[in-house]
């Protein structure tokens, strides 16, 4: 048996930058994948009368049917199927090395992996289009809001129009406008289950170090490196710590023991990255609704492509994913041992310094989505974070540009609502109910 001691042979700098730019390919196409898979996943939800929110997390919301490819079992074949995406991309790039050289090698069975996984995804998005009448393509809630009301398949509830998303479950109607709005955490169960993942992750993560870190003190002797300062880098270095262990088998078997391996580490990130979009999109969709009282208003269309770059929180997940997957391979790494042109035996390094930076990271994310959750927005404007029903109670006259504010004076109650053009502000001293809501208490 032979060790590939991987303190004398890192994989060059040019390596480490051509594994980045694979996840961000890799990023950019599941992306892409997933915008037609959520679409027809909001269409046929809506189609069962089960569509709450603009925003759902693809993977772990499915409609009804075994075989529907929006389905459980074609959801989860997607998140599989997306794991081993990302984890293909973390087997591409590798050393190869025999007893005289070591260079930096591309494996073409993870290559081919890769592209069977992102083949098989395309198919299922394409298949889940095919399944469903698709109500709008629009990513906008409004238009997706707009066009279940024109097909009735959403009413607007009358006396609520000063009501926000965290109200739903009373019966009261006419309210006060309040100077600061409930936070995604508190509105959305579903978001603090997201939150909650991922600070487990970042334990798990934590976890994992720790007992690298153990290990590479415990066994001073080769192939353990024990970590200390002099060792600390964040690109594994010929001095960096370490602990190395063998994959057995020559060929297949050792592809097949390095995947189970590596999506067994690396899928709980994936699936976190992904719970995150909701975070992302919530906000996203909040900040976008209350564009509705600032000079310019609100644009009812949107441009999927564009919100990345123009909300931070879309643009910091967007470049979370390729880069914190990209920290991953830099802490799980891979060297190939050849005999004769073929692949004799694999080992794999766990990098102590480079597990530690991953956890730093991802505390800074988790903290940083955890500070986005829990912010409050201010502002008598109901918070609705793409909550369908409630933003068919907030507009009651829809047009391309919006602005929303007080429109009339009433007794007992004053009228809050849209207007296509800018409205003033709403009277904190007034009850809101409603259009034609006076006549509705005489009556």
């Amino acid at each position: 048996m032979h060790a590939v001691n991987t303190g004398v042979n890192p994989l060059p700098l040019q390596g480490e930058i051509l594994a980045l730019v694979l996840n961000l390919i890799v990023t950019l196409c599941t992306e892409s994948i997933g915008l037609v898979h959520s679409i027809s996943l909001r269409s046929a939800l809506a189609s069962e009368s089960r569509l709450h929110f603009n925003t759902n997390l693809r993977l772990l919301t499915a409609a009804r049917g075994w075989y529907n490819p929006n389905g459980t079992l074609f959801n989860g074949i997607s998140a599989v199927l997306l794991i081993i995406s990302y984890s293909s991309a973390s087997l591409v790039v590798c050393l190869d090395s025999s007893m005289t050289y070591a260079d930096l090698a591309i494996a073409g069975t993870p290559l081919f992996v890769l592209g069977v996984a992102l083949l098989l995804q395309v198919m299922i998005a394409l298949s889940a289009m095919r399944a469903v009448k698709i109500l709008t393509w629009s990513s906008s809630p409004f238009d997706l809001t707009a066009a279940l009301v024109h097909h009735t398949q959403l009413t607007p509830a009358t006396l609520r129009c000063m009501r926000c998303v965290s109200d739903l479950d009373t019966d009261e109607g006419p309210a006060k406008p309040s100077e600061i709005q409930p936070s995604a955490w508190h509105a959305l169960p579903s978001i603090r289950r997201v939150v909650i993942s991922l600070w487990v992750i970042v334990a798990a993560c934590a976890g994992w170090a720790a007992l690298v870190t153990y290990m590479s003190h415990k066994h001073l002797k080769s192939p353990f490196i024990p970590m200390t300062t002099k060792t600390w880098s964040f690109l594994p270095n010929e001095s960096s710590s370490f602990i190395l262990y063998p994959i057995p088998g020559v060929d297949l078997k050792v592809w097949i023991l390095l995947f189970v391996n590596i999506v067994v580490v690396q899928g709980p990130l994936t699936l976190g990255l992904h719970c995150s979009e909701l975070i992302a999109n919530v906000i996203r969709d909040e900040r976008r609704w209350r564009c509705a009282t600032g000079r310019k208003g609100l644009t009812t269309a949107t441009n999927p492509v564009k919100t990345i770059f123009t909300y931070p929180i879309c643009f910091v997940l967007f470049v979370a994913k390729p880069f914190l997957h990209w920290m991953f391979g830099l802490s799980f790494q891979v060297f190939n041992y050849v005999s004769e042109g073929k692949l004799a035996e694999s080992s794999v390094s766990m990098n102590t310094p480079q597990i530690w930076n991953l956890c730093i990271a991802l505390f800074i994310f988790a903290s940083l989505f955890t500070f986005v959750a829990l912010r409050r927005p201010r502002g008598p404007q109901p918070a609705a974070y793409g909550h369908l029903q409630t933003l068919a109670n907030l507009v009651d006259e829809w047009s391309p540009v919006m602005w929303w504010g007080h429109k009339e004076d009433g007794i007992p109650y004053c009228h809050a609502g849209t207007s296509d053009h800018p409205l003033p502000d709403v009277k904190m001293d007034c009850v809101y109910a409603g259009s034609g809501a006076g006549s509705l208490v005489l009556s």
